[in-house]
């Protein structure tokens, strides 16, 4: 398609082209998009029935894990429905107010999971260092007003980005190479200047993600530090398998979106195909694996979903 530029003509409706280049091979790339979300959907709601049904589970650390399930589910709806669209019905067409309105939860919901990995990591530093003043720090009033204040950092830093994506002119195309509307994908097809796109942009990921892994580094460090402390060594190892579940969550929640935006920044000869491709799993990957990892290291997740499967069994 033709691009428009500087014709005073701005595009209210966009064509999402899915994986270019790979437009021949979307029904067999649909097959693992449709297999993460519903094994994504059915893990994490079985999580969050768990915690929600089972009185001894309404701890601080498993009432953060049913906030972190539910970002999950919401996280992987947000791109997966409209990516097998894509894929099986060539359903790309998108309107701006519908992008805007992917763009904004997409964000929002990724700051707030980031949120709750640093909450969490405060949870098992008062566990591990503070553990007598562990419920009285971490009471449901405190998780609450924790939770609705994730909530709120997360909606108002993306907020902005809704105007400043509404004042721009759409002239150039409106062909967005993606599986989704990203800000700054959606914004380069601008012919306004967008300066303070990229420097908003910028500020939103130093001002959350990045203090979030700083703050979350600085605890474990402080963990770790306690942990060797202890005298005994199973004391030591039950300390330390506590955190074994966070850790592999924090891993697969941070490492592949950092490895995509630094590919996306630097990669400039890395084939289209293989970012958007890297776009997609730091999306699929953690609502998929993150309720595997805590059935298969946590017990008291691993004994509730045996009791769930058998008992109904008999």
């Amino acid at each position: 398609m033709t691009a428009l530029n500087y014709t005073g003509v701005s595009h209210t409706v966009f064509h999402l082209l899915g994986i270019p280049g790979l437009e021949d091979q979307h029904v067999w790339i649909s097959i693992p998009f449709f297999i993460s979300y519903v094994t994504a959907l059915l893990g994490n709601s079985l999580l969050i029935f768990i915690i929600v049904t089972k009185h001894s589970l309404h701890e601080p650390m498993y009432l953060f894990l049913c906030m972190l399930a539910g970002a999950d589910t919401v996280l992987s709806t947000c791109i997966v429905p409209q990516a097998l669209a894509i894929f099986w019905f060539h359903a790309g067409e998108i309107s701006l107010d519908r992008c805007i309105t992917q763009v904004f939860f997409l964000s929002s919901t990724f700051i707030y999971e980031s949120g709750i990995l640093l909450v969490m990591a405060f949870d098992r530093y008062i566990a591990i260092c503070c553990p007598l003043r562990y419920t009285t720090v971490l009471t449901r009033t405190q998780i609450g007003k924790i939770g609705v204040t994730l909530f709120l950092r997360s909606c108002c830093t993306v907020f902005p980005v809704i105007f400043l994506l509404k004042r721009l002119t759409f002239c150039k195309s409106n062909i967005l190479p993606n599986t989704a509307c990203k800000h700054i994908v959606l914004a380069r097809l601008s012919c306004d200047d967008i300066r303070v796109n990229m420097w908003y942009g910028f500020l939103v990921l130093m001002s959350t993600l990045v203090i979030d892994i700083v703050l979350i580094f600085i605890s474990y460090v402080l963990i770790l530090r306690a942990v060797f402390y202890i005298p005994s060594q199973d004391a030591r190892h039950k300390a330390l398998n506590t955190c074994g579940s966070h850790v592999c969550v924090i891993i697969l929640f941070y490492v592949p979106g950092i490895f995509s935006a630094l590919a996306q920044r630097f990669g400039h000869h890395i084939s289209p195909h293989i970012l958007v491709l890297l776009s997609n799993v730091y999306i699929l990957a953690p609502p998929m694996l993150n309720p595997v990892i805590y059935g298969i290291k946590t017990k008291q997740i691993r004994d509730q979903v045996i009791h769930v499967f058998f008992t109904k069994q008999k």
